[in-house]
């Protein structure tokens, strides 16, 4: 289907509409404290447009004004060791590679500021975290006082803030503008050639390759590829350095500097053709992947089973609207004891900790990211809790 509403990243009007996924909550990760609260949740419509031009996805019809950040807004994954440990070694090594010591840090949606810390820590650096969601009231910053956080969204009102090492690690796909953006912080770096910039987005080619329609909902607004990445950076004038994908090819990562954006191309930019097959690999096969997990779900409860879903995450959110029923599956296990007695937005589900599963002995949980798998195992296992786990 023709749109005329321009691409935000590249703002070409080759546009084609691939999917649609209607009435889901516009919020996955806010804590509500009731299942009437997440019955009733606010919803929106996700319509993914296609950019031919630069490879680009984006929800047409986002409204950003439905969505709440505030001290509600639980994304943390800092109660995961496996994660825990993809953070500490990333810190690591962009300390290492950029040279990070006694310098000036910027991270632009900090969440928490675990990840900003750290990068002080370890470098002994200055930090500076912006996000609404920071809540000061559960975090002790007293070991380090080189840390500032500024509950606020990074605009260019704060463009006199001089950074060495800029980070916004799982934030531009909230990001509705793109290219509006990027735009702004390349006139706020313009000039200094040596601030090294680093993100980190979803990885839209794998989620299009493996129909993983549980990773598509209403907060991210915007899907990026290794090229379409790139491009947009490019387009604002700066040199990528660096381009990968990392966390079992879930993430993608790029490191760019100001300048004029013509350096040579890296590996994985030039996806433009593979991307397009991607995408009509997911529409095609959306509504029979969906329909496989109604059909196994429906079997599971017939059989009597005992179902749990693993991860009170976005992805949670995205999979038991997308099946509208709830197919048996009354309780949702997480790790964050912040998630604990609240309820899945849309579907009400209640969130309980791994310990409930003990009473509960359920047949199956269904974990909603595999990377997660021996993480849980360990916990079933000290736990001597014993259930099948099944991964999206």
């Amino acid at each position: 289907m023709q749109i005329t509403k321009p691409c935000p990243s590249c703002y070409s009007n080759d546009v084609f509409i691939f999917h649609e996924a209607l009435n889901t909550p516009v919020n996955s990760v806010l804590l509500l404290n009731s299942r009437k609260e997440a019955l009733n949740f606010t919803r929106g419509d996700v319509i993914l447009g296609f950019c031919r031009s630069c490879g680009f996805i984006y929800n047409l019809v986002f409204e950003p004004h439905l969505l709440e950040y505030s001290n509600r807004y639980e994304s943390t994954q800092g109660y995961s060791q496996t994660f825990n440990n993809f953070q500490i070694i990333l810190a690591e090594q962009l300390i290492e590679k950029y040279n990070l010591h006694n310098k000036n840090i910027v991270e632009i949606g900090c969440g928490q500021g675990e990840f900003l810390s750290l990068l002080c820590d370890n470098g002994k650096n200055r930090g500076l975290g912006f996000d609404p969601v920071y809540d000061s009231d559960r975090n002790n910053r007293e070991h380090n006082k080189q840390i500032t956080f500024i509950g606020d969204f990074y605009s260019e009102k704060y463009s006199y803030i001089d950074a060495d090492f800029v980070c916004c690690k799982m934030t531009l796909e909230h990001i509705q503008n793109t290219g509006s953006f990027i735009g702004m912080l390349g006139r706020i770096l313009s000039g200094k050639p040596q601030t090294v910039v680093f993100f980190q987005v979803p990885d839209i080619d794998r989620i299009l390759q493996e129909i993983a329609f549980w990773d598509i909902y209403y907060e991210h607004c915007s899907y990026f590829s290794l090229g379409s990445l790139a491009r947009l950076f490019r387009r604002c004038n700066f040199d990528v350095v660096a381009l990968e994908k990392a966390y079992s090819d879930q993430y993608l990562m790029i490191t760019v500097r100001p300048g004029i954006g013509l350096n040579p191309a890296l590996d994985g930019e030039e996806d433009l053709s593979n991307l397009t097959a991607s995408v009509e690999n997911f529409s095609r096969g959306y509504k029979l992947k969906l329909e496989e997990w109604q059909r196994n779900l429906e079997a599971m409860e017939q059989a009597g089973k005992r179902i749990v879903i693993w991860g009170a995450s976005s992805k949670a959110v995205a999979f038991l609207t997308a099946l509208r029923e709830k197919n048996g599956i009354d309780y949702v296990v997480d790790i964050n004891p912040r998630k604990k007695n609240t309820y899945i937005a849309g579907t009400g589900q209640k969130v309980v900790g791994p310990e409930f599963l003990v009473g509960y002995k359920p047949d199956i949980a269904i974990v909603m990211n595999p990377i997660y798998i021996e993480e849980i195992q360990d916990i079933l296992g000290r736990m001597m809790v014993s259930v099948d786990l099944l991964t999206l």
